[in-house]
């Protein structure tokens, strides 16, 4: 006569099935979570990549390819590329000068796209009740920066506009916090510095605009992303672009509604968030050969000073496409 066993019951063969399929399912699980991939991101207190962690559309656009966004904020342009360059993050957003300084130093990079130019978000000022009333008063005086950022081309130019030489100054290198310390109790003459910090300046403490970057520079803002994640992941770097162009189109007309949104972020009142944001200039653009060729005559003014230890070309950090329409 034939054994019988539990397993031969309708009823445990039935639940023995339904305890592996919850099993395999479970595992299939554990293994889509190992596999999601992970999009680091630095950003800055400023622009339409701050305004798109605010609002988390980002990652509703690629959660559904099991990619995680990770974002990491920085106080300045150098520092973040230098995060580009050792690993730290992907993808970025920077003015003009930290590009220049990054590949002379070796940084693999690659300029993906650029905003228009926002020449007032930058600027030279002093203390309210300083006595230097115009740019070429500034002989001898300590001017504050943070060194390799965007405004260190304004001043150079706002200078040379003005008559004078980069060693006519006593230039103090400092990070935006620390360059506002020294400001405010009178351990520099000058500041040289951007949105949002200058609107907080001009608010919060009066400082005096004594130049921006009105006909003296361009002050675009970049967005770079490290060579081998451009390479590995363009579709990723292409909805990363996609979705600042369409936030771009809707904060251009609605600089109250992005302040309520960066206020936040940048921990600052709504009113300084505002005035930044009225300053800054939406419309995400493609890198093209005339963009790298303003870029390339920062690189070279930079050399000549000896800011930079080495000549670089511009080229050589753009994306392929730019690439062939330059060299046609």
């Amino acid at each position: 006569m034939p054994t019988t066993t539990l397993l031969d019951h309708p009823l445990a063969r039935r639940r023995l099935l339904a305890a592996g399929a919850a099993t395999a399912a479970l595992a299939a699980s554990r293994s889509f979570a190992q596999k999601k991939e992970e999009l680091r991101i630095g950003y800055q207190k400023y622009g339409t990549l701050t305004l798109l962690k605010a609002r988390g559309d980002l990652e509703k656009r690629l959660a559904p390819q099991g990619i995680e966004v990770k974002w990491t904020e920085f106080p300045a342009g150098p520092v973040l590329l230098e995060g580009l360059n050792v690993g730290s993050i992907d993808f970025g957003t920077v003015g003009e000068a930290p590009p220049i300084f990054a590949q002379a130093a070796g940084a693999d990079l690659v300029y993906v796209a650029n905003q228009p130019p926002s020449p007032t978000a930058e600027a030279i000022v002093v203390p309210k009740d300083s006595a230097i009333k115009s740019v070429a008063e500034l002989k001898g005086k300590k001017v504050a920066l943070n060194k390799g950022s965007n405004v260190h081309y304004l001043l150079v130019k706002a200078l040379e506009k003005a008559g004078l030489k980069y060693g006519d100054i006593q230039v103090v290198f400092l990070p935006p916090a620390d360059a506002r310390a020294a400001f405010e109790r009178g351990s520099v003459d000058v500041w040289v510095i951007w949105d949002p910090f200058l609107a907080a300046a001009e608010r919060q403490l009066g400082a005096r605009v004594l130049a921006d970057g009105k006909g003296l520079v361009a002050n675009h803002q970049f967005y770079l992303a490290s060579r081998s994640y451009d390479d590995k992941h363009p579709q990723v770097i292409q909805a990363i672009v996609d979705e600042l162009a369409r936030l771009d189109r809707w904060a251009e007309g609605n600089s109250r509604e992005v302040a309520a949104f960066l206020a936040p972020q940048i921990g600052l009142d709504v009113p300084i968030a505002e005035l930044a944001a009225t300053r800054f200039a939406y419309g995400i653009q493609p890198i093209t050969p005339a963009i790298a060729a303003e870029q390339q005559k920062i690189a070279d003014a930079f050399y000549e000073l000896k800011l930079i230890p080495k000549p670089i070309r511009v080229a050589d950090a753009l994306p392929a496409s730019v690439t062939r329409t330059a060299s046609k």
